[in-house]
């Protein structure tokens, strides 16, 4: 097959997952990854071709946020019509969705479009009432439509109240890449990871490890960047913890820093799936995150990691002490974790139903 992959390339769920599986495309299909840049996981030697969008630079478009959606789609019909492309996959509704379907009727319908939903691109910024009727027909007018949960998929059919079957393909992780490392010490280190919005509640995370430090010596790594970094900076300082909490910022290698890890927190008001949860699964790391959205189809309570309800930070510091306090506890969770990541999310599992996706697209009218 001649497969187009349309995603962003930051360091956000969707992104990372489109590229991964760009890699692992290549490997037997002809592969187009098309971008405004390159994205933080492609790697300095690749199977498949990069096509980058470029951005009009004019007064005129600097607030307009189409300029983006309208490049996109001129490259896409490029693409398509160049490489004579079967699939255009898009990773993520606004605009990519919308730009491969206007890509598809410049090119006469030569092409099939298979959307992937990854969460805040359809609940948050799809539903957005000045995006929400273009979403609803972009993800409607796919070829296919896939979510990364089932938790994604019964509240997009709900919020757009959608006819459109939808397929769940859950994300995925290299558990070869992804996996335990050595430390240097014996210093507990509990780790977070993340694009540092509100929604992840970084806050919780700091004022949690401030009673975790009461009981346990221990490290903070905190990895990524974001709005709320400032203010994650301030509360460490104001709580007289900030030696003890190292701020890392965007990092390529982040298997290098978690897979020496003894715990991640995750205490986000939503998740649509918690793929930094499954690459710290991978590593043998327990997980303590909110019982909500898909993190509740990826933890098992008490068996890999535990669940506690959105802002409570007393209960999150208190399983944190206790894994902290019990080696045994810890590795039984880690190996749970591991256990599971090989059973249900890794390429191998995954690859399969994109390629079956894919197919079974190609022969529908």
């Amino acid at each position: 097959m001649r497969i187009g992959i349309a995603c962003f390339p930051t360091y956000g769920g969707s992104g990372i997952i489109a590229t991964e599986l760009a890699h692992l495309l290549s490997e037997k299909h002809e592969l187009h990854l098309v971008s405004y840049d390159t994205p933080v996981r492609l790697e300095d030697k690749v199977n498949f071709s990069f096509h980058k969008v470029e951005l009009l630079s004019y007064p005129l478009f600097e607030r307009v946020p189409c300029c983006y959606s309208l490049a996109l789609i001129s490259k896409l019909s490029e693409v398509i019509k160049n490489h004579n492309l079967d699939i255009v996959h898009a990773h993520y509704a606004v605009p990519n969705a919308t730009s491969a379907y206007l890509a598809k009727k410049i090119c006469n319908d030569s092409v099939k479009v298979v959307t992937t939903l990854h969460g805040t691109d359809s609940y948050l910024v799809g539903s957005h009432p000045s995006y929400k009727e273009v979403t609803q027909f972009s993800m409607q007018n796919s070829d296919a439509l896939t979510t990364v949960s089932e938790y994604l998929k019964e509240r997009t059919i709900t919020e757009f109240n959608l006819t459109k079957k939808i397929r769940v393909i859950p994300n995925f992780v290299d558990p070869q890449k992804f996996k335990r490392l050595n430390k240097d010490g014996n210093e507990r280190i509990v780790c977070h990871s993340s694009n540092f919005r509100p929604i992840k509640r970084i806050p919780d995370i700091i004022k949690a490890f401030k009673e975790i430090l009461q009981e346990v010596e221990c490290k903070l790594f905190l990895i990524g960047d974001g709005p709320e970094k400032p203010k994650a900076q301030k509360i460490a300082r104001n709580l007289g913890i900030s030696d003890n909490i190292k701020f890392f910022g965007n990092v390529k290698n982040v298997q290098q820093i978690i897979g020496k890890c003894d715990l991640f927190l995750l205490p986000s008001d939503d998740e649509s799936f918690g793929l930094a949860a499954l690459e710290a699964m991978s590593c043998e790391v327990p997980i303590i995150a909110t019982n909500v959205g898909g993190l509740k189809e990826l933890i098992s309570h008490g068996v890999d990691g535990y669940l506690i309800e959105v802002g409570n930070v007393k209960m999150l510091a208190q399983h944190a002490i206790k894994i902290l306090k019990n080696p045994v506890l810890q590795r039984e969770f880690g190996r749970n974790a591991k256990r599971k990541v090989l059973e249900k999310y890794i390429p191998d599992r995954i690859l399969p139903q994109y390629e079956d996706l894919y197919d079974a697209t190609l022969r529908e009218n």
